[in-house]
This record gives structure tokens, sequence and C-alpha cells, in this order.
């Protein structure tokens, strides 16, 4: 137990590090390439953020635990912005409003997360996500890449000086910091869960999902206090729109899922459009509803376990 505690101590230290290392290394690289923050947090470091539930998302769904693969898509996604989000807003309610030119990137990028999650509700709604399915979701996702991508000549980003080999060395550094503090993290988590007698199945739909998103938590939060705004809620938009379309997209492609229940997939949709008040709220508004939402996030994951099969 001992052991186990001190593990998940040493993880949550390694995790921070290599957030504080990803994003100096996300935001010298904007900044020595001329591309807007915002560009740079929904694409390279929420691809690096979200490995973690590409990695057990796939795992899962080629071993046939299908249930596992979906409910670590959607129980990220809901923290990434019940908590992980929330808190950030928290912290600096006025995010959006310092981020200058990456102002209207994040409205953009916003609207895609949400016609991201749109499409995934649609589809489910069928009552089975397939092969087909998966197909689907991989096709949207490379034509939400490609209108982000083209994005980049239009930002006006100052054109100031930077080592770029040092700032893609602080990504690599962190990205594999952030993947090791969070492995560690949750196989400690899981071992003390299960020392005190949790069910694996409210295991896998809170503590692996949470898990998974600790990436983000880490990267998110420090780009918060670091005044990275553009960088914190890009990362949020682009890990969410990687989680549904990519992860979900592939781990279909090894396995369906058959939905059993749509209270999940209702909870992603509603915690999906409450994203809206913390980015074009006033900061006294922004402020409340994140507290709101973490609230709202609590009462999610009592439910889970209040409504788990026990044993």
């Amino acid at each position: 137990m001992i052991i186990t505690v001190i593990v998940l101590v040493v993880g949550i230290a390694i995790l921070v590090k290599g957030a504080d290392l990803f994003v100096s290394g996300g935001s010298g690289l904007a900044l020595h390439h001329r591309i807007s923050p915002a560009l740079i947090g929904s694409t390279i470091i929420a691809f690096g953020t979200s490995l973690p539930e590409l990695v057990v998302s796939t795992d899962a769904a080629a071993t046939g635990n299908t249930g596992i693969a979906l409910g670590n898509v959607l129980g990220s996604n809901i923290a990434n912005i019940a908590l992980v989000l929330a808190l950030c807003t928290l912290i600096r309610p006025g995010m959006v409003a310092a981020s200058g030119t990456s102002r209207s990137a994040l409205v953009r990028h916003t609207a895609l997360m949400l016609g991201a999650t749109a499409a995934f509700t649609l589809l489910a709604m069928r009552g089975t996500l397939d092969a087909l399915t998966g197909v689907v979701l991989l096709i949207l996702f490379a034509i939400i890449l490609y209108l982000l991508l083209r994005e980049r000549r239009e930002e006006s980003v100052p054109d100031i000086k930077s080592h770029g080999w040092a700032d893609a060395l602080y990504i690599g550094l962190g990205l594999v910091a952030v993947i090791v503090g969070a492995r560690l993290v949750v196989d400690s988590a899981v071992s003390l869960a299960d020392a005190f007698g949790i069910p694996a199945f409210v295991i896998g739909l809170s503590i692996v999902a949470v898990g998974t998103s600790l990436p983000e938590l880490a990267t998110s939060l420090v780009a918060a206090i670091k005044n990275e705004g553009a960088i914190s809620i890009g990362n949020i938009l682009g890990s969410n729109i990687f989680n549904l379309l990519l992860v979900l997209g592939i781990s279909l492609l090894l396995a369906p899922v058959a939905i059993g229940s749509f209270a999940d997939i209702i909870a992603v949709a509603l915690f999906s459009v409450a994203i809206l008040p913390l980015l074009f709220a006033r900061p006294s508004v922004v402020r409340a509803w994140s507290i709101v939402l973490l609230i709202g996030y609590a009462a999610y994951i009592a439910w889970i376990f209040s409504t788990a099969p026990v044993g």
C-alpha cells in the first residue's frame, strides 16, 4: 500500500513536469513557425495528450473489451470539459478574452468540436457502433484536420525567433514524461481502488477515463497558469475531436460496440454544449459556471458509482 502511494506521488510529479516542458515547447514552436497557439494546442499538443486514450481504447477493442474502449472515450471527453477546462477557467476565467488573435480560431475550433460531437451522437442513435461508423468517423476526422491545418497562414502571429530544435526536444521529452506519469498514476490508482474493493466497472468508467485525461489536465492547467489560454483551451477542443473521431474510429474498425444505455451518450452531448458559457460569457459568469460544471461532474461520477453493479 505504501509503495503504491509513493508511485502515485512520483507519477503526479513526473506528469506535472512533463506538462510544463510540453507547454513550453508547444508555445515556442508556435512562435518559431508563426503558427497560432490555438492551432498548436488543437493539433500537436491535443494529439500528444490524447495518446493515452488511443492506447487504452484500441488495446481494449483489440482484446474484446469494447465497453471499456467506448467508456474511456466518452468518460475522457466529459472529464476534459467538466473537470479539466472547468478547473482552468476557474483559475483564469478571462482566458478567451486574453487570447488576442487566437480568439477567432478558438471559436472555429469550438464549432468543429461540437460538430464532431453532434455527428457521433447521431451515429450512436443507431444503437450499434460498427466498422462503418468507424469509417465515417475517420473521414470526418480527416476533414476537420484539413480545416484546422488550413488556418496556419490565416492567423497573425508575432515573428519571434526561438530555437526550433529545443522546442521540439521539449515537446518530445514532455510528451514522454506526461505519458509515463499518467501511466504510473492510473496503475497506482487502479491498485488502490482494487484494494478498497471498488468494482472493475466503476474503475473503468471513472478512474481509467480520468486517468487517461491526466495529460490534458496537467497540460491545460500549466498552460492556464502560464497565461497561455489559447493552448490550454485548444488542447481540450482538439483532444475531444481526436478522441471521438480518431480514437473511437480506429477502435470500431477493430471491434463493434453495442450501445447498452444512451445515458453516457446524452451526457457527452450535454457537457459538450455546456462548454459555450466557459468560452463566451463574462469572467464573473465563467467562474460561476466553472463551479456548476465541477459540481455536475462530481454528481455524474457519484451517479456512476451508485448505479454500478457491485462485485
